[in-house]
């Protein structure tokens, strides 16, 4: 039987990317995004996928969603929780609510999901827990203060859970990615950028894979990836 990996905020970049990368290392992957339609598209074209419509920030929502899944395919061996709640604008500028909303879907999704799948996780002999982040995890900028400070806690509650859940035999890491991803409205936005100034979704699921496959001997929890060309 296949492995299963859940994956959560399965969009048009990276989440699609992780979701054909880990289908052609040889998983089930059950897939996490609010849009339907984007979701039965790619069941149609990833072999032993599950579409699976779900809002995360839902507390309610995302149990039944992540219950169906193990009844229907059992414990996952690797969670990639890609699901990401954003918006620009200086703390005088964006509304309390949306960062309310983002740290819901940041934070507290992570911490729902994470509380659910672990123990059985390790119970059922291990596996990866991965979460992806961007720089806003690791630095506040004036324009980002309705995201940066949700993706900071995230990232310190991943590192909790991994401190704990390690020595268990569940491997939790951070992927910071530095970087612009490779998307068509990110294309728009940097209309002057040449090719290696963007990052590739795809090269973002090929370091996952890697991070979800590594030596326990040599586990890693903050990784990092950027262009070869970015200032950091």
């Amino acid at each position: 039987m296949k492995p299963l990996a859940i994956i959560t905020g399965v969009g048009p970049g990276t989440g699609s990317a992780l979701a054909k990368r880990f289908a052609a290392g040889g998983y089930r992957v059950a897939m996490i995004a609010r849009s339907a339609d984007r979701l039965a598209e790619l069941e149609r074209d990833i072999p032993d996928s599950i579409a699976v419509p779900c809002d995360v920030s839902d507390k309610a929502v995302l149990h039944s969603a992540l219950d169906r899944i193990l009844q229907s395919h059992g414990t996952p061996k690797t969670v990639i929780y890609n699901a990401v709640g954003g918006a620009f604008g200086t703390f005088e500028q964006i509304e309390p609510e949306i960062l309310e909303r983002n740290f819901q879907v940041n934070v507290m999704a992570l911490l729902h999901l994470a509380r659910r799948l672990a123990p059985d996780m390790v119970a059922a002999g291990g596996g990866t827990l991965i979460v992806t982040g961007n720089t806003s995890a690791q630095r506040g900028r004036a324009n980002f203060a309705g995201f940066a400070p949700t993706k900071a806690a995230q990232r310190i509650l991943a590192e909790s859970i991994a401190r704990e859940m390690g020595p268990k035999g569940l491997h939790v890491a951070y992927i910071v990615i530095d970087a612009v991803i490779d998307l068509p409205w990110t294309r728009e936005r940097f209309k002057a950028a040449t090719d290696d100034f963007f990052i590739q979704p795809k090269a973002i699921a090929d370091e996952a894979w890697h991070v979800a496959h590594q030596d326990r001997s040599a586990w890693s929890f903050l990784v990092e990836v950027r262009p070869f060309r970015e200032n950091w």
